[in-house]
């Protein structure tokens, strides 16, 4: 399985349309694709957002998201994204993910693998394809991983540690991983009474106060284009404009969270001022 970053195509900051080559290259890549996500990231207040969305905040349910990678982003600098996650009532999940990835270049025998899951999301000006290999495991599995009681390759499964194994750069041994995190979030998903769909809003909190906020839908690959029609005029039936966002919010983490510990590494210890 490989992956290109050409097909990473990256948001142009004035456009919120693909151009003609991009759709071509979009059609490609649903013919392998097993769901579809539309995104939007919202620069406006959450508040106005949901207001405008008809959603009520203390619908909320919260999350715990722990990204695993060295303190560089080797990881995701190589398409790789090693994550779990806390959920309410103790559950917990995995994910390694790789992305971008051509869908075509995955062998046979992992596309019929019911831990995989092969999605194209597509936002304002942009698309990706990933592969992602999903796991479960307790929300305490965890954060005993998170905090060194547990080996971290404890919570993943089989088939996720040799997709690690297969994609990571090498001498990068999930052992020697370094938690970014946790960032908190808050999620609402619910079906619309103007919308056939469900829509899931995602609030991602930092520890500085900062915020990221998402609005997306999923479908199947062949109704790319009907469904992407549909969203936008629901979006713009809400007054939510549809503008081109850069980056995504898994990338929005890592940034904040190496930065966090890259600062930390730089600052010296109390006792060795003079």
């Amino acid at each position: 399985m490989s992956g290109s970053a050409a097909l990473d195509k990256p948001t142009p900051p004035d456009s919120a349309r693909l151009t003609d080559a991009d759709i071509g290259k979009v059609l490609k890549l649903l013919k392998g694709a097993t769901t579809l996500e539309l995104k939007l990231m919202v620069d406006d207040a959450p508040g106005a957002t949901l207001r405008r969305l008809g959603f009520d905040p203390v619908e909320a349910q919260p999350r715990q998201v722990y990204f695993y990678d060295t303190r560089d982003l080797a990881l995701s600098k190589a398409g790789l994204i090693v994550r779990a996650r806390r959920s309410p009532g103790g559950r917990g999940d995995t994910v390694i993910k790789l992305r971008p990835v051509d869908p075509q270049s995955i062998v046979a025998d992992l596309r019929h693998d019911e831990a995989l899951k092969i999605e194209l999301d597509a936002m304002p000006g942009g698309y990706v394809c990933s592969a992602s290999f999903k796991g479960r495991c307790t929300g305490e599995e965890v954060l005993q991983a998170s905090d060194g009681g547990l080996p971290l390759k404890s919570i993943f499964s089989k088939t996720q540690r040799a997709a690690y194994k297969a994609h990571a750069p090498d001498g990068i041994a999930m052992e020697s991983l370094v938690p970014l995190g946790p960032t908190f979030l808050l999620r609402i998903k619910r079906r619309p009474s103007n919308f056939d769909r469900d829509v899931v809003v995602e609030l991602w909190l930092y520890p500085d106060g900062s915020t990221v906020l998402e609005i997306s839908t999923k479908g199947m690959p062949e109704e790319a284009f009907q469904l992407t029609a549909l969203f936008r005029n629901f979006l713009a039936e809400c007054g939510i404009p549809i503008e081109a966002a850069a980056g995504s919010k898994t990338a929005s983490a890592l940034r904040y969270f190496s930065k966090q510990l890259q600062s930390r590494r730089r600052t010296p210890h109390p006792a060795s001022r003079t």
